[in-house]
């Protein structure tokens, strides 16, 4: 409403803005920018600054970027709809962000935490988009749950949820999937009934040059009517959080990152029962191929091993976090 109800068309640079209402400390406006009529979200810092070299997220159809509506040198952020982005799509991350903010101010937080949950929110916001925005791929499905129960049995091992889900990085692009005390976990899972296929992206996934102890978590997963679909799984694991204000924030900004959202859950029919987690650690003897044991020359490559035929004890979640020294 507020946005229809300005126009930013106005030959020169400036802003439009509305005033809604604030989350704590913050200054929220809905706003329209000149001369290219962009819709925008601003929010205005009191006291925080930013270096000039600090870098901002910008996604597809996005982006932010300093602003300074009222010409007073104070910190404003515009979250800015891009031409080409959907306004249908912009309008619902620009509600979710600012969901997020309010969410933290009901949990007392001040304003650098503040920034740093609209940077957060909005970097989820920018991998969702660069992903794609489009139901997830069926392997991707099966992944998102095999890490989910990965993250579940690793709260239950004893680790706090808020420290689980930052360690959770698979949704971030990180290496591993799993970042937690000195090493890593990387997670697998399957439907197959006999073998259990792996596929390994890049030369770096079964690296541990740099994160000591590496672990190979394998999840199988059986498709059958009576089972939950990946909806409920996510459901799950938000009642298992549930009170906690910073990790519901994680778990929401990691989904995001992973290309789930609420929206698409009638995307999701298949439904899984979880078999078993077989936890390996990646020893010397572990099938795998790394920029240290492959021919000069070659820096990329993909490949496929079977995790039933690697050798190395199961040690459970519980032995690899003990470990990783993470409890």
């Amino acid at each position: 409403m507020a946005w229809s109800s300005l126009t930013g068309a106005d030959i020169e640079p400036g802003w439009q803005a509305i005033s809604l209402t604030s989350s704590g400390p913050l200054q929220v406006r809905a706003g329209r920018r000149s001369p290219d009529n962009s819709e925008a979200v601003l929010v205005g810092f009191p006291t925080l600054r930013l270096a000039a070299a600090d870098k901002l997220p910008e996604g597809q159809g996005f982006a932010v970027e300093r602003a300074d509506p009222e010409g007073s040198g104070r910190l404003w952020l515009a979250l800015t709809r891009k031409a080409a982005g959907s306004t249908e799509l912009f309008a619902a991350m620009a509600c979710d962000v600012i969901g997020a903010l309010d969410d933290a101010v009901a949990s007392s937080a001040d304003e650098p935490k503040l920034l740093r949950v609209l940077i957060g929110r909005v970097g989820a916001w920018q991998e969702f988009m660069r992903k794609g925005t489009q139901t997830l791929s069926p392997e991707a499905e099966i992944g998102l749950i095999g890490e989910l129960t990965l993250l579940r049995s690793i709260i239950d091992a004893g680790v706090p949820s808020a420290l689980a889900l930052e360690s959770w990085v698979g949704p971030l692009d990180g290496i591993q999937d799993f970042e937690i005390g000195t090493g890593a976990l990387e997670v697998k899972t399957t439907l197959s009934a006999v073998g259990f296929p792996a596929k390994i992206g890049s030369l770096d996934q079964l690296d541990d040059s740099v994160r000591q102890p590496l672990f190979v978590a394998g999840a199988r997963l059986k498709q059958i009517n009576s089972g939950q679909n990946l909806p409920e799984f996510v459901e799950t694991m938000r009642m298992l959080i549930e009170g906690d204000a910073e990790s519901e924030r994680l778990l929401s900004e990691r989904l995001l990152a992973a290309g789930y959202i609420d929206a698409h859950e009638d995307n999701y029919p298949r439904r899984f029962e979880h078999l078993a987690l077989r936890v390996i650690e990646v020893a010397d003897d572990f099938p795998r191929l790394t920029l240290g044991n492959v021919p000069l020359g070659i820096v990329r490559t993909a490949y496929e091993i079977d995790l039933d035929k690697t050798t190395g004890e199961d040690v459970g979640t519980e032995g690899a976090l003990r470990k990783l020294g993470a409890i």
